[in-house]
């Protein structure tokens, strides 16, 4: 099994490996791969779907769950989410010890690819392993000017950690356009900038928090 063949079974569903891991994995297993949106086109995909069209709670969760349920019995793997626990699954570990998500100015993590709108729906795990290619560096390191430190209008997201309440508070504000086009800070990152996630995602998103 290479890379490149998990890479063509997750394509129809507009899915993406966001990095592996090798280390620190549940009994078994050598190589686990961390599941992303692939944009763009992954919103257009999912709202297609019947879980985003019936009216039910949890669509993406559910949508997930069964993608991927699919993906791993094909390929011979295990499937892993971040929701559903407990038990909860050390996603957020995981993701830094793939060496492609980092801890960004404001805490949140910031992928190569995805920015501070990295998200994952999902994982593989494989008894045998898998060959992956170097990490990238961390983007932050390259970023001179760090707009997020100055994005939220509230400063609810600052190296000094996240304020929730501030942050809810204010998307009832006149003018806030977090609620509608997603996070100011995630989309002030150059990274996130260029990643294509579509604002109706982030809208999506924004409301399950609210």
């Amino acid at each position: 099994m290479t890379l490149d063949e998990i890479e063509r079974a997750l394509k129809p569903h507009h899915l993406t490996v966001f990095g592996g891991v090798k280390t620190g994995l549940p009994e078994g297993l050598k190589t686990l791969l961390l599941l992303g949106p692939k944009t763009p086109g992954f919103w257009p995909h999912f709202t297609t779907s019947p879980e985003s069209r019936d009216r039910s709670a949890d669509p993406l969760d559910r949508w997930s769950s069964r993608v991927i349920t699919q993906v791993a019995q094909t390929l011979g793997a295990r499937a892993f989410f971040p929701f559903g626990g407990p038990p909860w699954q050390p996603f957020l570990q995981w993701a830094v010890d793939s060496g492609r998500a980092h801890i960004s100015q404001v805490g949140l993590l910031v992928h190569d690819d995805a920015g501070l709108m990295v998200s994952y729906r999902g994982a593989l795990g494989f008894t045998q392993d898998i060959k992956l290619p170097k990490p990238p560096p961390n983007p932050c390191q390259t970023c001179a000017d760090r707009p997020c430190l100055s994005a939220c209008p509230v400063d609810a997201l600052t190296p000094k950690g996240y304020d929730v309440a501030a942050c809810k508070t204010d998307l009832d504000r006149a003018g806030n356009d977090c609620l509608t086009r997603g996070c100011a800070v995630r989309r002030a990152c150059p990274v996130s900038q260029a990643h294509g996630r579509s604002e109706d995602q982030s809208a999506f998103h924004m409301r399950a928090f609210k």
